[in-house]
Protein backbone atom coordinates (compact mmCIF):
# COMPACT_ATOMS: atom_id res chain seq x y z
CA UNK A 1 0.00 0.00 0.00
CA UNK A 2 1.41 3.65 -0.63
CA UNK A 3 1.63 5.58 2.31
CA UNK A 4 0.59 9.54 1.52
CA UNK A 5 -0.06 11.91 3.86
CA UNK A 6 -3.65 13.26 4.63
CA UNK A 7 -4.78 16.49 5.73
CA UNK A 8 -6.38 14.93 8.79
CA UNK A 9 -3.50 13.96 11.56
CA UNK A 10 -5.28 10.51 12.19
CA UNK A 11 -5.72 9.35 9.03
CA UNK A 12 -1.72 8.23 7.30
CA UNK A 13 -2.53 6.17 4.66
CA UNK A 14 -4.62 6.85 1.95
CA UNK A 15 -6.37 3.52 -0.40
CA UNK A 16 -5.10 3.53 -4.03
CA UNK A 17 -7.22 1.69 -7.24
CA UNK A 18 -4.08 -0.03 -7.71
CA UNK A 19 -3.88 -1.61 -3.83
CA UNK A 20 -7.14 -3.01 -4.73
CA UNK A 21 -6.76 -3.86 -8.51
CA UNK A 22 -7.22 -7.16 -10.08
CA UNK A 23 -4.61 -7.96 -12.42
CA UNK A 24 -3.06 -9.41 -14.53
CA UNK A 25 -5.72 -8.39 -17.51
CA UNK A 26 -7.68 -11.14 -18.77
CA UNK A 27 -7.98 -9.93 -23.08
CA UNK A 28 -9.80 -11.61 -25.78
CA UNK A 29 -10.09 -10.28 -29.22
CA UNK A 30 -13.27 -8.70 -30.45
CA UNK A 31 -13.66 -11.66 -33.07
CA UNK A 32 -13.35 -14.08 -30.01
CA UNK A 33 -16.92 -15.79 -29.74
CA UNK A 34 -18.91 -15.96 -26.55
CA UNK A 35 -18.21 -19.71 -26.47
CA UNK A 36 -14.42 -18.85 -26.20
CA UNK A 37 -15.07 -16.10 -23.58
CA UNK A 38 -17.09 -18.16 -21.28
CA UNK A 39 -14.78 -20.88 -21.56
CA UNK A 40 -11.92 -18.31 -20.33
CA UNK A 41 -13.98 -16.76 -17.83
CA UNK A 42 -14.83 -19.78 -16.42
CA UNK A 43 -10.94 -21.34 -16.27
CA UNK A 44 -9.79 -18.21 -14.71
CA UNK A 45 -12.64 -17.80 -12.31
CA UNK A 46 -13.65 -14.13 -12.76
CA UNK A 47 -16.50 -12.18 -14.80
CA UNK A 48 -14.84 -10.17 -17.42
CA UNK A 49 -12.78 -10.02 -19.91
CA UNK A 50 -11.13 -7.04 -21.32
CA UNK A 51 -11.52 -6.62 -25.10
CA UNK A 52 -8.22 -5.67 -27.38
CA UNK A 53 -7.68 -5.32 -30.80
CA UNK A 54 -4.86 -7.39 -30.76
CA UNK A 55 -6.17 -10.02 -28.60
CA UNK A 56 -3.58 -9.05 -25.94
CA UNK A 57 -2.97 -7.08 -22.55
CA UNK A 58 -0.69 -4.60 -24.43
CA UNK A 59 -3.65 -4.04 -27.07
CA UNK A 60 -5.77 -1.26 -27.24
CA UNK A 61 -8.81 -1.79 -25.65
CA UNK A 62 -12.36 -1.45 -27.41
CA UNK A 63 -14.61 -2.46 -24.53
CA UNK A 64 -15.53 -5.24 -22.26
CA UNK A 65 -17.39 -8.39 -22.25
CA UNK A 66 -19.01 -9.75 -18.44
CA UNK A 67 -21.08 -12.61 -17.39
CA UNK A 68 -23.97 -10.55 -17.36
CA UNK A 69 -23.34 -9.44 -20.84
CA UNK A 70 -23.29 -12.69 -21.83
CA UNK A 71 -26.50 -13.48 -20.46
CA UNK A 72 -28.46 -10.40 -21.16
CA UNK A 73 -26.98 -9.89 -24.92
CA UNK A 74 -26.31 -13.60 -25.92
CA UNK A 75 -27.97 -16.12 -24.12
CA UNK A 76 -31.30 -13.99 -25.18
CA UNK A 77 -30.54 -14.46 -28.95
CA UNK A 78 -31.06 -18.20 -28.88
CA UNK A 79 -28.18 -18.90 -31.39
CA UNK A 80 -24.88 -20.82 -31.29
CA UNK A 81 -22.22 -18.83 -28.78
CA UNK A 82 -19.65 -19.83 -31.22
CA UNK A 83 -21.11 -17.75 -33.58
CA UNK A 84 -21.76 -14.80 -31.75
CA UNK A 85 -18.45 -12.86 -31.21
CA UNK A 86 -17.17 -10.21 -28.30
CA UNK A 87 -17.90 -7.23 -30.57
CA UNK A 88 -21.74 -8.11 -31.06
CA UNK A 89 -21.76 -8.22 -27.18
CA UNK A 90 -19.37 -5.98 -26.06
CA UNK A 91 -19.78 -2.86 -23.81
CA UNK A 92 -17.79 0.52 -23.35
CA UNK A 93 -14.70 0.34 -21.03
CA UNK A 94 -15.10 2.71 -18.35
CA UNK A 95 -11.42 3.51 -16.92
CA UNK A 96 -9.79 4.91 -13.92
CA UNK A 97 -6.04 5.91 -13.92
CA UNK A 98 -4.31 3.68 -11.27
CA UNK A 99 -3.38 6.49 -8.44
CA UNK A 100 -7.09 7.57 -8.28
CA UNK A 101 -8.75 6.54 -4.75
CA UNK A 102 -11.05 3.96 -4.10
CA UNK A 103 -13.20 6.98 -3.51
CA UNK A 104 -13.31 7.73 -7.32
CA UNK A 105 -13.48 4.40 -8.10
CA UNK A 106 -16.90 4.10 -6.16
CA UNK A 107 -17.81 7.27 -7.54
CA UNK A 108 -17.46 6.54 -11.40
CA UNK A 109 -18.85 3.07 -10.64
CA UNK A 110 -22.23 4.78 -9.37
CA UNK A 111 -22.18 7.40 -12.05
CA UNK A 112 -21.85 5.04 -15.06
CA UNK A 113 -23.99 2.26 -13.42
CA UNK A 114 -21.39 -0.40 -14.16
CA UNK A 115 -19.62 -2.64 -11.80
CA UNK A 116 -16.31 -2.90 -13.11
CA UNK A 117 -13.55 -0.33 -14.09
CA UNK A 118 -10.36 -0.81 -16.24
CA UNK A 119 -7.51 0.25 -14.28
CA UNK A 120 -4.68 2.66 -16.56
CA UNK A 121 -1.98 3.52 -15.94
CA UNK A 122 0.22 5.55 -18.80
CA UNK A 123 -2.46 4.53 -21.05
CA UNK A 124 -2.20 0.82 -20.90
CA UNK A 125 -5.21 -1.26 -18.48
CA UNK A 126 -3.35 -2.73 -16.11
CA UNK A 127 -6.14 -4.02 -14.07
CA UNK A 128 -10.07 -4.28 -13.20
CA UNK A 129 -11.68 -2.57 -10.28
CA UNK A 130 -14.78 -4.05 -9.36
CA UNK A 131 -17.34 -2.55 -6.97
CA UNK A 132 -17.03 -5.73 -4.79
CA UNK A 133 -13.77 -4.87 -4.63
CA UNK A 134 -14.34 -1.58 -3.78
CA UNK A 135 -16.72 -3.03 -0.92
CA UNK A 136 -14.67 -5.23 0.13
CA UNK A 137 -12.29 -3.24 1.66
CA UNK A 138 -13.75 -0.13 2.74
CA UNK A 139 -17.12 -1.63 4.20
CA UNK A 140 -17.00 1.28 7.16
CA UNK A 141 -17.97 3.28 4.03
CA UNK A 142 -21.71 2.75 4.22
CA UNK A 143 -21.82 3.18 7.83
CA UNK A 144 -20.71 6.67 6.88
CA UNK A 145 -22.93 6.88 3.75
CA UNK A 146 -25.93 5.66 5.73
CA UNK A 147 -25.19 8.61 8.44
CA UNK A 148 -25.15 10.69 5.94
CA UNK A 149 -28.41 9.76 4.16
CA UNK A 150 -30.00 9.76 7.57
CA UNK A 151 -28.51 13.00 8.59
CA UNK A 152 -30.02 14.68 5.43
CA UNK A 153 -33.23 13.07 5.80
CA UNK A 154 -33.42 14.29 9.26
CA UNK A 155 -34.38 10.55 10.55
CA UNK A 156 -31.42 10.84 13.49
CA UNK A 157 -33.49 12.94 15.69
CA UNK A 158 -30.29 14.36 17.10
CA UNK A 159 -27.85 16.53 14.59
CA UNK A 160 -24.34 15.50 15.75
CA UNK A 161 -21.60 18.07 15.11
CA UNK A 162 -19.31 15.81 13.68
CA UNK A 163 -19.44 13.29 11.94
CA UNK A 164 -16.30 10.81 9.64
CA UNK A 165 -15.65 10.13 5.98
CA UNK A 166 -14.44 11.78 3.09
CA UNK A 167 -15.21 15.67 3.15
CA UNK A 168 -17.25 16.68 0.06
CA UNK A 169 -15.01 19.17 -1.06
CA UNK A 170 -11.45 18.20 -0.89
CA UNK A 171 -11.96 14.43 -1.07
CA UNK A 172 -9.84 13.77 2.36
CA UNK A 173 -10.95 11.42 5.15
CA UNK A 174 -11.85 13.56 8.63
CA UNK A 175 -13.30 12.88 11.59
CA UNK A 176 -14.53 16.13 11.80
CA UNK A 177 -17.56 16.38 8.53
CA UNK A 178 -20.18 18.69 9.36
CA UNK A 179 -22.88 19.73 7.08
CA UNK A 180 -22.94 22.96 5.78
CA UNK A 181 -25.55 23.96 2.43
CA UNK A 182 -25.94 20.37 1.73
CA UNK A 183 -22.12 19.39 1.30
CA UNK A 184 -20.15 17.81 4.30
CA UNK A 185 -16.99 19.46 4.67
CA UNK A 186 -14.19 19.42 6.59
CA UNK A 187 -12.84 21.95 9.03
CA UNK A 188 -10.37 23.10 6.60
CA UNK A 189 -12.86 23.84 3.91
CA UNK A 190 -15.61 24.84 6.49
CA UNK A 191 -12.81 27.96 6.73
CA UNK A 192 -12.46 28.65 3.14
Amino acid sequence: MVNRESRDPHVTTRLLVKDIMNNPVITAAREATVNEIARLMSDMRIGSIIITDSGKADGKPLGIVTDWDIVSKAAVRDEKPSKIHASDIMQSLITIDSESSITEAARLLRKHNVKRLGVVYKGNVIGVVSSSDVIAVMPELIDVISEKAAMLRGELGRSPTFISGYCDGCEEWSDYLALVDGRFLCEECRTE
